[in-house]
C-alpha cells in the first residue's frame, strides 16, 4: 500500500479554557463560588478582592470594649487629637504593612484602658460573652457530682452515662456493659441496674431509657398533678400498647383498656406532653441557611428580579503588577495569569448577568404565583424559558440547580418554580406545584375525626376540575410528607 498526505477542513466544537471555567462557574452554588474564587484569588497575584470579607471586621480592644471603626482608640486630649488623626491618615494611604502592624499594636494597647471614658461599671465598657453550651454529659455530670459521694458510685453513673447517646437513650444494655468491666473490680449486675434506676431519676425526665416506652413511661410517672386513673392509663398504653396508639387504633385501644372516648382523650393528652428525645434539647447542631442569589419585589412595572449584591464578589486587576508587565511588553510568566484574571473576570459579569435573565423570565411567566401563591402556579419546562432566551437547556438547568430565590412568600430554589402539568377538564393544564397546594389546603381544612382518604380528595379535586388518579395523590401527599388517613385520625 503506498502511503500519501491528504490535507481535510472539517469544523467541530472545542471547549477552549475560557468556555470550560464559564460552564464550571455558571454550576457553581454561591458557597461553591466563594470557596473557588478563593482558591483562584491564592494562585494568581494578579487578581484581587475589592469586597473583603475582614474590611468590617470587628475588633476587641485591651479593655475588653469593641471597635468597629479603624482600631485607634479616641485620644487622651484634644491635643494629641490631630496628630494622631495625622498619623492614621498617611497611614492608610502610604506603607501599608508598616501601618498596619501600628494599627494592630494600637488595638492591643494596654494605654488605652486609661485613656477610656467610660466607667468601669458601664455594660457597654465590657461587653458580656455569651457562654457556651452544655453538653448532655456534662449536664449529668454535675448532677452526679452534687448527689453521689462514693466515688465507685460516681464511676458506674460516668460508664453508663458514656453509653447514652444523643437522644439520651441507652445504646448499650446492663448486661453488655457489665460483660465489658474486669472481674477483678467486683461489680455485679445489679450494681448497675441501682446505678441506671438512680441515673434515670435525673434531669431531663427520661434520660437513660432502654427504648421509647421506657422513656414515656419515666415522664408520665413524674408528672405531677394527674389523677391516678388517667395516669394507669397512660402507663398501660406505652408499656403495652404503644403500637396501636402510635397507629391511631382507637377502637382497638378502647376494648383492650375498657374505656369510653373521653378516658382514651385524657391518656392521649398526657402521652402528648411526653419528650420522646429528651436529650435532643443539648444537642448543638449547627444552623444551615441559604443566602439569596436573586431578590424579587414588586414596583411600579410590575415584579422584578434584581441580584443580591451580597453574593456579588467584586474583582479587579491588580495594578501594581498590571504596570509591571506593561512596562516589559507582557514578557515573563506573569502574562498568562493576567489573562486568566481576565477571563475570570468576564466570566463571573456574565455568569450573574445569565443568572438575572433567567430569573426574570420565570418571574415574568409566574407572576400570578408572586400575587397569589402556590395554588396560582403555572406549568412550567426548561424549554420554555431556553427558547425565550435563545439559550440551551442545559444552560437553564445549571443556573436554576443551588441557585435561590427570596420571594414574598419565601425563599424557593429555581427549579421550584419548575414542574409538570395535569390535564382539566377543560382542556387545560395545571401544575403539579398547585395541586399539592391544593391537597394540603383540603387535609388542613378537613374534620380530625374523619379525615379524607386519597380516593376522596382525587373526588374533590376532579370536582375542580382536575383529572388526579388516586395513586397521584398519595404521591403527592408523601412528598409534602403528610401521614395516611389511619395516622391523621384523632378522638
Amino acid at each position: 500500500m503506498k502511503q500519501t498526505l491528504q490535507l481535510r477542513i472539517s469544523q467541530h466544537l472545542a471547549l477552549t479554557p475560557q468556555l470550560q471555567q464559564s460552564i464550571r462557574l455558571l454550576q457553581l452554588s454561591t458557597l461553591e463560588l466563594h470557596q473557588e474564587l478563593e482558591q483562584i484569588l491564592s494562585d494568581n497575584p494578579l487578581l484581587e478582592r475589592v469586597d473583603d470579607p475582614l474590611d468590617h471586621s470587628i475588633r476587641l480592644l485591651a479593655d475588653g470594649a469593641i471597635s468597629t471603626g479603624t482600631g485607634l482608640s479616641e485620644p487622651a486630649n484634644n491635643e494629641s487629637a490631630p496628630a494622631e488623626s495625622g498619623e492614621a491618615e498617611s497611614g492608610f494611604e502610604g506603607n501599608d504593612g508598616a501601618d498596619a502592624a501600628g494599627s494592630g499594636e494600637a488595638d492591643w494597647s494596654f494605654d488605652d484602658v486609661a485613656r477610656t471614658s467610660k466607667a468601669p461599671d458601664d455594660e457597654d465598657a465590657r461587653p458580656q460573652l455569651e457562654a457556651p453550651e452544655i453538653t448532655l454529659r456534662e449536664h449529668l455530670l454535675e448532677q452526679v457530682r452534687l448527689t453521689v459521694r462514693e466515688a465507685r458510685d460516681r464511676a458506674l453513673l460516668e460508664l453508663i452515662i458514656d453509653a447514652l447517646d444523643d437522644n439520651g437513650y441507652l445504646e448499650e444494655s446492663i448486661e453488655e456493659i457489665h460483660a465489658r468491666l474486669p472481674e477483678e473490680l467486683g461489680i455485679e449486675l445489679d450494681d448497675l441496674s441501682v446505678a441506671l434506676k438512680l441515673l434515670q431519676s435525673f434531669e431531663p425526665a427520661g434520660v437513660a431509657a432502654r427504648n421509647a416506652a421506657e422513656c414515656l413511661a419515666i415522664q408520665i410517672r413524674r408528672f405531677p398533678k394527674v389523677p391516678l386513673v388517667t395516669r394507669r392509663r397512660a402507663l398501660a398504653i406505652v408499656e403495652n400498647h404503644l403500637a396501636l396508639f402510635a397507629q391511631r387504633d382507637f377502637n382497638k385501644l378502647k376494648k383492650l383498656l375498657d374505656c369510653d372516648d373521653e378516658d382514651l382523650r385524657e391518656a392521649q393528652a398526657i402521652i402528648r406532653q411526653c419528650n420522646p428525645h429528651p436529650g435532643a434539647m443539648f444537642s448543638s447542631g449547627a444552623s444551615d441557611y441559604v443566602v439569596p442569589d436573586v431578590i424579587v419585589k414588586k414596583t411600579k412595572n410590575g415584579w422584578q428580579a434584581m441580584l443580591n449584591h451580597e453574593v456579588m464578589p467584586r474583582l479587579r486587576v491588580n495594578a501594581l503588577y498590571a504596570n509591571i508587565l506593561k512596562q516589559n511588553k507582557g514578557e515573563g510568566s506573569l502574562s498568562s495569569q493576567l489573562q486568566e484574571a481576565k477571563w475570570l473576570i468576564k466570566n463571573m459579569r456574565q455568569r450573574f448577568d445569565t443568572i438575572l435573565r433567567v430569573a426574570q423570565a420565570i418571574v415574568d411567566r409566574q407572576r400570578n404565583f408572586f400575587s397569589h401563591g402556590e395554588v396560582a402556579m403555572r406549568p412550567l419546562v426548561l424549554r420554555e424559558i431556553a427558547d425565550t432566551l435563545g439559550l440551551h437547556e442545559s444552560t437553564i438547568s445549571r443556573v436554576t440547580t443551588q441557585k435561590y430565590m427570596l420571594t414574598p412568600h419565601g425563599m424557593f430554589e429555581l427549579k421550584y418554580f419548575f414542574g409538570s402539568h395535569v390535564a382539566t377538564e377543560a382542556g387545560g393544564e395545571a401544575s403539579s406545584t398547585a395541586i399539592r397546594a391544593l391537597i394540603k389546603q383540603l387535609i388542613g381544612a378537613e374534620d380530625p375525626r374523619n379525615p379524607f382518604s386519597d380516593s376522596k380528595i382525587a373526588d374533590m379535586l376532579g370536582e375542580q376540575g382536575m383529572v388526579v388518579a388516586r395513586r397521584t395523590v398519595a404521591k403527592y401527599r408523601e412528598a409534602l410528607k403528610i401521614p395516611p388517613v389511619n395516622l391523621r385520625k384523632s378522638l
